[in-house]
């Protein structure tokens, strides 16, 4: 079974529980922002860098736990040029890309909740989960030969010398925590922040070490070469030499939502008997 075949086969099981009309169906959208941490921000952990927003339906297994499918679409990136750092700005790499998530998550409220019922109109929650995240980095700079700004899609120039292109998906690890707040009736409001690992350095085409370009492909051609040698090194820097650290040395990048949203709880009769 491929990597694929399993990431989408653990999503399936979430929904195998047995007599699902007793439970509470909710469905749920969010909006907000997506942020990231890796070789571009070490250190930040709060910085927003682009939007996000997502849909979900869950079963409401008592007031205290929930299971559920959620999806997550989220924009992040990230500049050398804009850290306060010297020796990023001396690097000089950039990258954005698209973040399309697919998890399995599992709630916990500290508080008897839920938005049918329930003795408490307001509760924190934890949640935690796993899942799969399929991401694109694209880089823009200024190309020398036509001195016109262009985007390249990273993964494909192999730019720290890689054998064959990374993949562009990768298993994930949600957990975070939020608010609950019950409206009228069956709506309620929610808001929380979260974080995933990502099991790949690559969100960010950073990774390992600067490539040497005499080992680059030796059917390259001399247009091929020097763009992979600008992706690679954009800025030129003496520390981008063959062999030195391009990125840090955590082997995972990490990406965050943080938003609100509003969902709806379609209350069975027997909602009544948690």
């Amino acid at each position: 079974m491929g990597y694929k075949q399993r990431i989408f086969s653990l999503l399936a099981i979430s929904f195998i529980w047995a007599d699902v009309s007793a439970q509470n169906l909710e469905l749920g959208l969010m909006g907000g922002g997506a942020g990231y941490i890796g070789d571009l921000n070490q250190t930040n952990h709060f910085k927003l860098s682009g939007i996000a927003a997502g849909a979900f339906v869950k079963l409401n297994l008592d007031p205290y736990w929930a299971v559920g499918l959620h999806y997550n679409f989220g924009k992040i990136k990230g500049d050398d040029l804009d850290s306060e750092n010297e020796q990023f700005r001396n690097r000089g790499l950039n990258f954005s890309t698209a973040l399309n998530e697919v998890t399995v998550q599992v709630d916990f409220n500290f508080l008897e909740y839920f938005a049918g019922g329930g003795t408490k109109r307001i509760t924190p929650y934890l949640y935690t989960g796993l899942g799969g995240v399929f991401f694109s980095p694209r880089a823009t700079y200024v190309n020398p030969e036509t001195e016109r700004a262009e985007t390249f899609r990273l993964r494909f120039y192999r730019t720290e010398g890689q054998p064959q292109p990374y993949r562009n998906y990768a298993l994930t690890v949600p957990y975070g925590a939020g608010v609950k707040v019950r409206l009228k009736e069956n709506w309620g409001l929610f808001s929380q922040i979260g974080y995933r690992t990502a099991y790949t350095d690559y969100l960010d085409d950073v990774g390992n070490r600067y490539a040497d370009p005499a080992n680059w492909p030796a059917d390259d051609s001399i247009q091929l070469r020097a763009t992979r040698n600008l992706l690679s090194n954009p800025s030129g820097s003496a520390d981008g030499l063959p062999g030195r650290q391009r990125g840090d040395f955590r082997k995972r990048d990490t990406y965050m939502f943080v938003g609100i949203g509003i969902s709806y709880t379609f209350v069975s009769q027997k909602c009544y008997t948690f």
